[in-house]
Parts: structure tokens; C-alpha cells; sequence
């Protein structure tokens, strides 16, 4: 698997199999290995995954959230994108309030949690030091997120960017056609669109495409940094999902302060 070809995976179960034997990027390689032999104290009895992490929802998906990569004894342990961490704990909360979510915690996998409609990836999927990948490291990883988004083409309608990296890194790939399968690619418009907390863009497809217009939003992180000092609200981040789910088709649950 390490030397799999991501434009070559016929379906999303082969992709995820195939991205978690990837060692392209010697640096996060080495860091991710190291955090999983090391570990945290609290964690000393668990084995961790210690490999790229595939995303995690739905194959048929009509929301996709991006990340930015696994957290080192978050996603890095557990092998689940935003499972195991505060990060996680934040998101999964939101998308239980939403509908989206079956439970609103995310501790391990086989903990019984499902996404409704929705699947959450990442542009780079190994755990970078300091949470900073390199911008090499992140095109480097590009090829897994540009076969995952054109493996749900059929179905994605509205995507949800926590952060500016993730922002910067998926529109050169909503703007590539998938060489694999002729994805023909969104029309980003020029400038592309700055990110920010609730931006939201409407993209269409290119000329002739057979392929719906896919609704862009923008989200702060969840980070601690974030979340810790009010930047980001559990109820800035419902509203941001809400409004997705509802540009994408998927019904929501009524929130505490919703009118009725």
C-alpha cells in the first residue's frame, strides 16, 4: 500500500486502505512513529495508530467537512478523524446538536458513532509537528483529498472548511479536474474567495459538466486556542453546520433558541 497511486481507487473503502500505508512525507512519518511509541502518559496502556488517517462518514456523503490534519494523541491514536481529542469533543457535540451525529461524543472506533449525510476528512492526513505541516507536505498529500472528493462527486453538495489552511489547500483541488474518472472541477472564481468565519460561496461546475453546484463555507477551527477563548462558539460552529446541511439536502434538528 505505500507506494498506492490515490487516482487509481475505484471506491472509498480502497482509498482509506490505501492512504493509511502511505509514507510520503518522511518528516510527518518519523513524527507520527515517534508520538505512537512514546505516547502520553494518560494514554501509556493504548496502542496507537501511528499512520495516515482516512476519513470518516458517510460514502455517499452530501456534506463533506475539512480539517486539517490528525491531532498527535487525538486522530494519530485512535485512527479516526477528530476522535479522541478536544478538538473532536467540540465538533462532534455540534454535529450531534445539528442531526448530523448520532451521539456527541467521539472517543474511539467501535464506540457505536455514525454521521448521518456527512463525512469529515483532512488535506494532510499525518499528525505534522507543532500542528504546522509544510506546504510541500501539503501538496504532497493533495492526490488523497482530490480522489476522495471526486469518489463523492455524485452526491456532495456543500462543503464545510474549518480553518484557513484547509481553505487554501481544497480550492486548488475543487478547481482540478480527477484524471481517474474526468471529476471536471468547480469554477473557483479569481481572485479566489478569502476565507473567513461564515463565508460561503457557490461554486459551479465547469462548462458542460454533468455535476450540481457545490455550496463553500467557511468555519474557524476548532481548536483549543480557538474554542478556549470564545473565538469560536459552540453555537457560531451549529449555525455554520446548520446552514451546510441545509444547502446540502440533509434535514436538521431543531436547536435550543430556535423560534417554535
Amino acid at each position: 500500500m505505500a507506494d498506492a497511486d490515490p487516482a487509481l481507487a475505484p471506491d472509498l473503502a480502497t482509498l482509506d486502505a490505501a492512504v493509511a500505508g502511505c509514507r510520503a512525507c518522511p518528516r510527518l512519518v518519523a513524527w507520527r512513529e515517534e508520538v505512537a511509541a512514546t505516547k502520553r502518559a494518560a494514554f501509556r496502556d493504548q496502542t496507537y495508530w501511528g499512520r495516515p488517517v482516512p476519513g470518516f462518514g458517510a460514502t455517499d456523503a452530501r456534506l463533506l467537512i475539512v480539517g486539517l490534519a490528525p491531532a498527535a494523541h487525538g486522530a494519530n491514536r485512535t485512527g479516526r478523524m477528530f476522535t479522541g481529542d478536544r478538538s473532536g469533543d467540540v465538533l462532534y457535540a455540534a454535529l450531534h446538536a445539528v442531526g448530523l451525529a448520532s451521539q456527541p461524543t467521539s472517543v474511539a472506533i467501535g464506540d457505536g458513532l455514525e454521521l448521518f449525510g456527512t463525512r469529515i476528512t483532512a488535506p494532510v492526513r499525518c499528525a505534522p509537528p507543532a500542528n504546522k505541516p509544510t506546504p510541500a507536505e501539503r501538496d504532497r498529500c493533495r492526490p488523497w483529498l482530490a480522489r476522495e472528493l471526486a469518489l463523492l462527486r455524485d452526491t456532495v453538495r456543500a462543503v464545510v472548511v474549518l480553518g484557513g489552511f484547509g481553505w487554501q489547500a481544497l480550492l486548488p483541488v475543487l478547481a482540478t479536474p480527477d484524471p481517474a474518472s474526468g471529476h471536471p472541477g468547480w469554477v473557483v472564481p479569481t481572485p479566489r474567495p478569502a476565507f473567513g468565519h461564515a463565508a460561503h460561496v457557490t461554486l459551479s461546475p465547469v462548462s458542460g459538466a454533468d455535476t450540481a453546484s457545490l455550496e463553500l463555507f467557511g468555519c474557524y477551527h476548532v481548536s483549543q486556542q480557538n474554542t478556549f477563548t470564545g473565538r469560536l462558539t459552540p453555537a457560531m460552529l451549529e449555525d455554520v453546520l446548520a446552514s451546510a446541511a441545509t444547502a446540502a439536502g440533509l434535514e436538521t434538528r431543531p436547536r435550543r433558541g430556535d423560534p417554535g
